[in-house]
């Protein structure tokens, strides 16, 4: 579903934050990026989409080239990826459904889009979308009435409209009480199975890491310390990984 080789990201002035990362991602797999603040987690994913431009290397998501891509085969290519970002990325005077629409500007025109005018199928499809995250009978209200818990769930339920096969999670549950922790990585989990879609999520807490993920990558300095199971992320691979020094 994810294919990256040779992955590397520098950023302005000459800050190495990924460092020749290669990484298959099948389908259905719920990956989680581990690695403590600065390991390069934040600017792998948004790379996987091109909202950072790669140095070097390649991308392809379920199929489709992502660097070199032009911008109209940009566009088709994300589609398929959907991103759920830290800080929720509402429009905060917009409705609920509003804000979960958006999850279908790239399949509508742009001028209809602009007026708020969506296909019939396209606000059912919404509604649901909600539904699955329980928040359909909040449709109406403001977002910026929401707690930061249903902000997050009303990002995930717009991740869902935009009918993914990926789904990037930037450390979904940063902004978020610790007690809210657990609901959003549910909802996040219980997608990932009923749905079959290929989740990559980073998290800096190790303890929800272990908890949810069927996969862990854990990132240091930019590079893959470690790739496997989470049973198999021993004391001395989480010391490193969360050792002193990183710089990116």
């Amino acid at each position: 579903m994810i294919e990256v080789r040779g992955l590397r990201v520098v950023l302005p002035p000459d800050t190495v934050a990924v460092d020749g990362v290669d990484l298959l991602v099948n389908a259905g797999e719920f990956v989680v990026i581990l690695g403590r603040s600065g390991a390069g987690k934040t600017t792998f994913l948004r790379a996987l989409n091109r909202l950072v431009e790669p140095t070097a290397g390649t991308i392809r998501v379920a199929g489709r080239a992502v660097t070199g891509a032009g911008r109209g085969e940009l566009r088709e290519a994300r589609r398929r990826i959907a991103v759920i970002f830290q800080q929720f990325n509402l429009v905060r005077r917009a409705s609920v459904q509003e804000n979960v629409l958006a999850g279908r500007l790239g399949y509508v025109r742009a001028l209809p889009s602009v007026l708020g005018r969506f296909p019939p199928d396209d606000r059912a499809l919404a509604l649901e979308c909600l539904a699955q995250v329980g928040l359909a009978h909040l449709a109406e209200r403001r977002a910026d009435t929401l707690s930061g818990g249903e902000q997050q769930r009303v990002a995930i339920a717009r991740a869902l409209a935009q009918s993914p096969d990926v789904i990037l999670a930037d450390e979904p549950t940063a902004s978020l009480d610790p007690q809210l922790t657990s609901s959003i990585m549910d909802i996040l989990r219980r997608i990932n199975v009923e749905r079959r879609l290929t989740l990559v999520v980073s998290q800096h807490q190790l303890e929800t890491a272990l908890a949810y993920a069927t996969r862990i990558v854990g990132f240091r300095r930019g590079r893959v310390g470690f790739d496997g199971p989470p049973s198999a992320l021993s004391p001395a691979v989480i010391a490193a990984i969360y050792g002193d020094g990183d710089a990116a």
